[in-house]
C-alpha cells in the first residue's frame, strides 16, 4: 500500500459503494480524506469508521457548491493533493425512450460531475508540482454496452477528459488516470439486478448469475480491489503512469 502521509484526498461519491472503500484505504494510507456526497447520513457513518475522514456533502453536478466545499475543506485541512472522482449512476433502458431529462441527468452526474469535482484542484497542483488525479470510469467506457446509452456516453467522455487533462498536466508532475471496473458489488450493481429481475421476469439469483458470467472470472469486482488501484496510483512511485485507462475486470476487456 502506497503511503499518502501528508496528503490530502477529496473523494465524491464517498458514502457507500466504491467511494466509501477508496475512502477508508486512503485513510489507512495515512492521508487525510474529505468525502462528498448528496445526502449527510451515509457520508458521517463512513467518516465515523475512521478518524482522517471527514464529510462534507456536496453536489458533484453544482459547480458552486463544488467551489465552496473545496474552500471549506481546503481551509480546513490544507490544499487538496489528490482527488478521486467517483461519483455516478446509471439507469437502463432502450435508447429509444431515452428522455431529454434522463439524458442530461446522466451526463450531469457521471460527466459535468467528474469535471467540477477536479477543476478546482489544478491550479494548486500545478503551483505544488504534484497531483494525482483518478476517475472511476467504467468497462462501460472502453466498449459498448446495451440499454445504457447515456450512461455508455457519459463514461466514454470521463476517459477522454482523463487524457485531456492528463496531457496537460503531464509536465507539473500531476498524473491524472481512470480505474474502469466492471459490475462492482456495490448499491448499483443491487439496483441494476432488482430491474433485470423485474423486466425479465426471473428471480434475483438468476439476475445476478447472468451479470456475473459477462466477466471471464465468472464473479463481480469487489470495491476493495477498485481501491487498492486507486490507492497504488495516488503514490509517488507511479509518477510515470498517466493517461491510462486501467480495467478491473477479470478479463472483461483488454
Amino acid at each position: 500500500m502506497a503511503t499518502l502521509s501528508g496528503h490530502h484526498a477529496l473523494v465524491t461519491g464517498g458514502g457507500s459503494g466504491i467511494g466509501a472503500a477508496v475512502a477508508l484505504t486512503l485513510a489507512q494510507a495515512g492521508a487525510t480524506v474529505t468525502i462528498c456526497g448528496r445526502r449527510r447520513e451515509p457520508l458521517e457513518a463512513i467518516a465515523a469508521q475512521h478518524s482522517d475522514i471527514h464529510a462534507e456533502p456536496a453536489d458533484v453536478t453544482d459547480r458552486d457548491a463544488m467551489l465552496r466545499l473545496y474552500k471549506q475543506a481546503e481551509t480546513a485541512r490544507g490544499r487538496f493533493a489528490i482527488v478521486v472522482a467517483n461519483a455516478g449512476g446509471a439507469r437502463s433502458g432502450p435508447a429509444e425512450k431515452v428522455s431529454p431529462l434522463l439524458w442530461n441527468e446522466t451526463l450531469a452526474v457521471n460527466l459535468s460531475g467528474a469535471f467540477f469535482s477536479v477543476q478546482p484542484a489544478l491550479a494548486g497542483m500545478r503551483e505544488r508540482g504534484f497531483g494525482r488525479i483518478v476517475f472511476i470510469a467504467s468497462t462501460a467506457g472502453l466498449k459498448g454496452a446495451a440499454y445504457v446509452a447515456p450512461y455508455v456516453a457519459a463514461k466514454h467522455g470521463v476517459i477522454g477528459l482523463m487524457r485531456a487533462l492528463a496531457a496537460e498536466t503531464a509536465k507539473h508532475g500531476i498524473t491524472v488516470n481512470a480505474v474502469c471496473p466492471g459490475y462492482t458489488e456495490t448499491p448499483m450493481l443491487d439496483r441494476a439486478v432488482e430491474r433485470i429481475a423485474a423486466t425479465t421476469k426471473r428471480d434475483a439469483a438468476e439476475a445476478r448469475a447472468a451479470l456475473a458470467a459477462k466477466n471471464p472470472q465468472r464473479r463481480f469486482i469487489t470495491p476493495a480491489e477498485v481501491a487498492s488501484a486507486v490507492s497504488w496510483l495516488c503514490g509517488e512511485d507511479t509518477a510515470g503512469i498517466t493517461g491510462q485507462a486501467i480495467a478491473i475486470s477479470g478479463g472483461e476487456t483488454w
